[in-house]
């Protein structure tokens, strides 16, 4: 039986890098930053628009479609920008690598979903409701096909963990 390697130090991990994935880790590191960023702006203009409509100007009816549209697009574009990040923090931590399929699929759902709801129905043609649809229903698709193959890949991997197990 193989006793389990203690955690190693960040310091020790960065040192065990090829020259590549120092690169790309850096690379991943400034991006998280820059996204970190990017985030903070987004709600800082997010809480603005909800604060000047709400509280200054009174305006804010969000039964009217237009001011729904504004403050759920913005929502949503936080939203993905936070699940952009919380990817490459999975990259920095070295779990998988550099491009997880899921999770670009998963951004790109949420892009449309974004879109769907920032639409002017009454100006919208339907041909382009319907491609917006199409590509939705595609990119589940290929979210429920990659998960089920992350599971079976998954179930192998529990069981060999757990056969080696002491009980």
């Amino acid at each position: 039986m193989t006793e389990p390697k203690p955690p190693r130090g960040s310091l020790a991990l960065w040192r065990s890098l090829t020259f590549y994935e120092k690169f790309e880790q850096s690379v991943v590191f400034v991006l998280t930053v820059l996204i970190a960023l990017i985030v903070l702006a987004a709600l800082w203009n997010l809480l603005k628009l909800v604060a000047t409509s709400l509280l200054l100007v009174d305006i804010f009816d969000p039964t009217d479609p237009a001011v729904f549209q504004t403050v759920f697009g913005a929502i949503f574009t936080v939203v993905i920008a936070l699940e952009f990040k919380r990817s490459l923090l999975v990259v920095v931590e070295r779990r998988f690598g550099i491009v997880q399929v899921r999770a670009v699929v998963m951004i790109a759902m949420l892009a449309v979903v974004r879109k769907f709801i920032i639409l002017d129905l009454s100006q919208t043609e339907a041909i382009k409701l319907l491609a917006l649809g199409a590509a939705i229903l595609a990119l589940g698709i290929v979210y429920w096909l990659v998960r089920d193959q992350d599971r079976r890949e998954a179930e192998p991997a529990a069981l060999e963990s757990a056969e080696t197990r002491p009980p």
